[in-house]
C-alpha cells in the first residue's frame, strides 16, 4: 500500500507555488527534505524565516536590503549620475556579476502587463521620477528585458522622463538576444549591451 502523509503533501503542495516547479520537482525536493538531517532541515526553515523577517526593500531605489538603503545605495564609491533601470532585483544581481557597470539602480519590481493587471501605479514609477528630479542625475539607462513587457516598458520610461530637462536617456544595446532575461545570459554579453547602449531622446 502506498503511504499516504498529510505533512509532505503539504509540503511538496507549498514547493509547487515556487517558479518553474512542478508536481514531479516538488516532489523530489519534498523527498530530498526528508532525507536531510533534522538539524539541516530546520537550518533550512530557519533561514527562510529570518530572510523573510530581515530582507525589505530599498528606500531609495527598491533592491532588497537589510536595513533603510541597500549595499549599492550605501556605497560611497558608486558614481550617482547614473541610474540604472531594472525590472527586478534579480537582474540589478546580475548586471553586478558582469563588473561592466559603476552607477546606482532603480528597480521597478515588475514589467507593465496591461493584460496580467499590471499597470503604471504598480510599478516604482512614482519613486523614479521622484529621484531623477530631486538628485544630481545626468544618465538614466534603461535596462528592461528585451521581452515583449520589457520593450513596452522601455517605451514608457522614454515618454515620462523626456520631460526632465538635460537628462541623458539611453537604453541597452541588442547584444541581448529577444526575449531573454539578464539572470540568464553571460557576463560578456551583459558587457556588451552596456557598453552599445543607445540615445533615446
Amino acid at each position: 500500500m502506498e503511504f499516504k502523509s498529510p505533512a509532505l503533501d503539504k509540503l511538496v503542495g507549498e514547493l509547487q507555488k515556487l517558479p518553474g516547479i512542478g508536481s514531479k520537482t516538488a516532489e523530489r525536493l519534498a523527498h530530498h527534505i526528508l532525507r536531510l538531517s533534522r538539524e539541516d532541515a530546520l537550518q533550512m526553515a530557519k533561514a527562510i524565516e529570518a530572510v523573510k523577517e530581515t530582507v525589505t526593500y530599498c528606500k531609495r531605489c527598491y533592491n532588497f536590503a537589510e536595513g533603510e538603503l541597500c549595499s549599492i545605495c550605501d556605497d560611497s564609491s558608486r558614481d550617482t549620475g547614473k541610474i540604472c533601470v531594472v525590472e527586478q532585483a534579480r537582474d540589478l544581481a546580475a548586471i553586478e556579476k558582469s563588473g561592466s557597470y559603476d552607477g546606482i539602480y532603480h528597480v521597478l519590481l515588475g514589467a507593465l502587463a496591461p493584460l496580467d493587471g499590471i499597470e503604471p501605479e504598480n510599478l516604482t514609477l512614482d519613486g523614479l521620477l521622484k529621484r531623477v528630479k530631486v538628485e544630481e542625475v545626468a544618465e538614466v539607462i534603461i535596462a528592461t528585458n528585451p521581452s515583449f513587457e520589457g520593450e513596452g516598458t522601455a517605451l514608457y520610461l522614454r515618454e515620462m522622463l523626456l520631460e526632465v530637462e538635460g537628462l541623458r536617456l539611453t537604453r541597452i544595446a541588442r547584444g541581448m538576444p529577444s526575449g531573454s532575461q539578464f539572470e540568464h545570459v553571460g557576463r560578456n554579453i551583459v558587457s556588451d549591451a552596456f557598453e552599445g547602449r543607445r540615445e533615446m531622446s
